[in-house]
């Protein structure tokens, strides 16, 4: 099958990320070769601990998304923001939309629209005892679909293994699948959600950025990112 490649960055040094956009406070290095995210803030202050880092473009929906992870310390959360985009249908970067420091809410009930995969989840006692993968749609907080988390604990090692995550947003449809990365494996999907347009307010078709973010002090890795026509 032919695909159209959108986009590709092997996220391996400062040049790769120059002109990526950072909101709130944190930490962007290389120091084994690949991208390392953390916060240089105290995570006492809690959201204003947390940040995003935006890949810049924008995307139509119809994609394939896929990055390599690992991370390195605990606690902390890792997601994924996709389809992102002004309530209105602007740019997330539009001058007239509120700005933006990290902190949650701002991100659900602020002045865009998108959905969100927390894959790495070890920030709360519940979430560290019972892994989830989970997908909310926004505007608003709304828990569309979870499964499982398969990804173990942070692991400090140089050669921990690296897991490869696979994100497919259609208009009607998102899955999500997580495998080991540098296996002829197929990954596993983890879930599968069909937006109704109604339950959950539009559909959202209009496409958007990506970008990644973390829960402090959590430290995680990536690598390997890459989008394509789904």
């Amino acid at each position: 099958m032919n695909e159209k490649l959108l986009y590709e960055n092997p996220l391996r040094c400062a040049a790769d990320v120059a002109d990526f956009r950072m909101e709130g406070q944190a930490d962007v290095a290389f120091p084994r070769g690949v991208l390392r995210l953390s916060s240089t803030l105290d995570p006492s202050l809690g959201q204003r601990a947390n940040y995003v880092f935006w890949c810049p473009r924008e995307f139509p929906c119809g994609i394939r998304i896929e990055w390599d992870f690992r991370a390195v310390t605990e606690p902390g959360l890792a997601i994924l923001f996709f389809g992102a985009a002004g309530r209105g249908g602007e740019s997330i970067f539009d001058p007239a939309l509120a700005a933006r420091d990290g902190q949650y809410v701002q991100y659900h009930h602020g002045d865009i629209n998108a959905f969100h995969v927390s894959y790495f989840r070890r920030k709360e006692p519940d979430e560290r005892a019972f892994h989830t993968c989970n997908l909310r749609k926004s505007y608003g907080f709304h828990l569309v679909s979870q499964g499982a988390d398969p990804i173990p604990d942070a692991n400090p090692a140089d050669d921990a293994p690296w897991y490869h995550l696979v994100l497919v947003q259609k208009p009607e449809e998102v899955s999500f699948a997580v495998g080991l990365a540098d296996s002829s494996d197929v990954p596993l999907t983890l879930f599968r959600y069909v937006d109704d347009g109604v339950t959950y307010g539009p559909r959202l078709t209009g496409g958007g950025c990506i970008g990644f973010r973390q829960l402090a002090p959590m430290v995680g890795e990536y690598r390997d990112l890459r989008v394509v026509q789904a």
